[in-house]
């Protein structure tokens, strides 16, 4: 008993002293999760196979508020790949059925209308039971005209397939003439996802998976190796994915862009070197163009770097 006591007092410290770090620093705008491991937490804990996507739904339900209490605006969890359709029939059936009923109890979500969610659906529509696609547009329509949070749901979705439907959809715009082929540019194609890009931020800047694997899993290849975001992985199975974890995970994101940033700073002096010209406000002036950073944070880059002293201004 003392000793669940001390645990509970060490996690709850360890806890507030993650938040308030990344609270000091940006963070990310969508984050994106692979909820793995729901499986190998039931056999863990000698449950059922379906009784571990219950408990996974639960922690899902976790993260919207983690990510609600710190300001992260968008969500995307991959519920249900379109490998996951050649599963036993029973828990195919049995996560698709407690899908139907999620996107149905979000249309009398007090939680949801409270903080202004939208929620939408990324993934192949073609492959949903009408009884699934109608929640689904119901929970949308009753969301749409929110924009604080955005929480997206890939179901029946893979990333190559999502790629391929893409390209298909704009050779179609072209063949009719309402594209030109010389005008698509990446923002053509992140429009033409399934999600499309308004008014939501299509690039992830953190994806996440639990359950010990080290790969993305076709998941959200133009939206997240495109924009080469953070990627976190971690042993827990998503069932057991705790608070402190998604704290983990965003310092890690926080981590990378300090090193981005500084490697921007010093892509900038090597550029001013070549044209023999290493003035300080121009470094700051080049810097600031491309970073969201503070003037002192890219002074304290530059006061870290050897090799390069300057006369700062103040200002």
């Amino acid at each position: 008993m003392l000793l669940d006591y001390v645990r509970n007092v060490l996690y709850t410290s360890y806890e507030r002293l993650l938040t308030n770090e990344v609270l000091e620093k940006p963070l990310p705008g969508h984050i994106a999760i692979i909820m793995d491991g729901n499986r190998r937490y039931a056999e863990k804990i000698g449950e059922k196979t379906l009784t571990g996507h219950s408990l996974g739904v639960d922690t899902l339900e976790k993260a919207l508020d983690w990510g609600k209490e710190l300001g992260i605006v968008q969500l995307t969890a991959y519920a249900f790949s379109t490998e996951n359709f050649s599963r036993n029939e029973e828990e195919r059936e049995y996560l698709l059925n407690m899908m139907k009923k999620k996107f149905e109890q979000i249309c009398s979500d007090k939680r949801v209308h409270k903080n202004k969610v939208r929620v939408r659906l990324v993934g192949d529509l073609g492959l949903l039971s009408p009884e699934l696609l109608n929640a689904v547009r119901q929970a949308e329509k009753s969301t749409e005209d929110y924009n604080e949070y955005f929480l997206n749901v890939a179901i029946a979705y893979g990333g190559r397939q999502e790629i391929v439907d893409t390209t298909i959809s704009i050779a179609e715009k072209v063949k009719k003439g309402e594209l030109k082929s010389e005008d698509i540019t990446p923002d053509t194609i992140s429009d033409h996802l399934y999600a499309g890009s308004e008014p939501i931020q299509t690039d992830v800047d953190l994806i996440i998976r639990t359950g010990g694997e080290t790969r993305t899993s076709n998941f959200l290849p133009w939206q997240a190796s495109g924009n080469e975001c953070a990627a976190y992985f971690c042993a827990p199975y998503w069932p057991e994915f705790r608070k402190i974890d998604f704290l983990r995970a965003i310092r890690t994101y926080q981590t990378r862009e300090v090193e981005k940033q500084r490697s921007i700073v010093v892509r900038a002096i090597s550029l001013l070197r070549e044209c023999e010209r290493v003035e300080f406000e121009e470094i700051i002036s080049l810097s600031k163009k491309v970073l969201r950073i503070t003037r002192e944070e890219i002074i304290t880059i530059i006061d870290d770097l050897p090799y390069i002293k300057f006369e700062k201004q103040k200002g």
